[in-house]
C-alpha cells in the first residue's frame, strides 16, 4: 500500500516545495525592493550609481559607451526585449497559444500578471519620480520616471511567468531548469542593458528585478491557492 502512494506523496511534496520557494521569492524580492527604495529616498545610492555609470563610459566622455560598436548595437537590441510594445506583442502571441491549447487559468494569469506589473511600475514611478540620469549618458530616449526600472520589472514578470508556464508543461527536470534559467537571463540582459545605454541608475533597475519577481511570484501563487481549492471542491463533489 505505500509503495503505490509512494509517487503520489512524492508529488505533493514537490508541489508543495515549488509553492514555499515562490513565497520566499516573492517575500525577499518585496523586502529587498522596500530596502532599495529607503535608501534611494535617502539618496545613499547616488554616489554608486553614478560610479557604475560613469565606468561604462570612456573617461571623460560620458557620451562615449565603452566596448566595440557591436555591442552598442547588441544592447539596444535587448532592451527593447522590455518594451511595452514587444512584451505586449509576446503576451498576446502567448496568450493566444494558451487559448488553442484551452489553457484558459494560465492565459489569465499571463495577462493578469502583466496588467497588473504596469499599472505597479507606473505607479511607484509617480510617487517616486526619480530623474533619470544627465541627458549626456544616454544612448537611447527614455520618458516618465526613472525608479524603479519599467523594462527590469515587467520584463521580470512577463519572462518568469512565461518560464513558470513553459515548466509546467515538461516532466523532465532539465526542460525546467531550461525554462527558468533562460526567464532569468532575459530579465537580466535587459536590466543590465538600461544601465549600459545610460537611461537608467543601476539601482533602478535592482529595484525592478525584485519588485517583478515578487509579482510574478505573488500572481503565481493566487494561480496555484485558486487551482488547489477547485481541485479540493471537484473531489469534495466526486464523493
Amino acid at each position: 500500500m505505500i509503495s503505490l502512494n509512494l509517487p503520489r506523496l512524492l508529488a505533493a511534496g514537490r508541489r508543495e516545495i515549488t509553492a514555499v520557494s515562490a513565497l520566499l521569492v516573492a517575500a525577499l524580492g518585496a523586502m529587498a525592493f522596500l530596502g532599495i527604495a529607503d535608501e534611494v529616498a535617502e539618496g545613499e545610492t547616488h554616489a554608486l550609481d553614478l560610479a557604475i555609470l560613469r565606468a561604462l563610459r570612456v573617461e571623460g566622455r560620458p557620451e562615449a559607451l565603452i566596448g566595440p560598436d557591436w555591442l552598442h548595437v547588441a544592447a539596444v537590441d535587448v532592451t527593447a526585449l522590455g518594451s511595452v510594445a514587444v512584451l505586449s506583442l509576446v503576451i498576446l502571441l502567448a496568450f493566444a497559444l494558451l487559448a488553442s491549447l484551452r489553457r484558459w487559468g494560465e492565459g489569465l494569469l499571463l495577462l493578469g500578471g502583466a496588467v497588473g506589473g504596469v499599472s505597479i511600475s507606473q505607479g511607484l514611478k509617480a510617487v517616486f519620480g526619480r530623474e533619470r540620469p544627465d541627458m549626456a549618458y544616454r544612448a537611447v530616449e527614455a520618458v516618465n520616471a526613472s525608479f524603479p526600472s519599467g523594462h527590469a520589472m515587467l520584463s521580470a514578470v512577463v519572462f518568469l511567468t512565461l518560464g513558470a508556464l513553459a515548466a509546467r508543461f515538461s516532466d523532465r527536470r532539465r526542460v525546467k531548469v531550461l525554462a527558468i534559467s533562460a526567464a532569468v537571463l532575459a530579465s537580466l540582459l535587459v536590466g543590465a542593458s538600461r544601465v549600459y545605454l545610460g537611461v537608467h541608475w543601476a539601482s533602478d533597475v535592482l529595484a525592478g528585478w525584485c519588485v517583478g519577481a515578487a509579482w510574478a511570484m505573488a500572481c503565481w501563487l493566487v494561480a496555484y491557492l485558486v487551482r488547489r481549492r477547485i481541485k479540493s471542491s471537484s473531489a469534495l463533489d466526486a464523493t
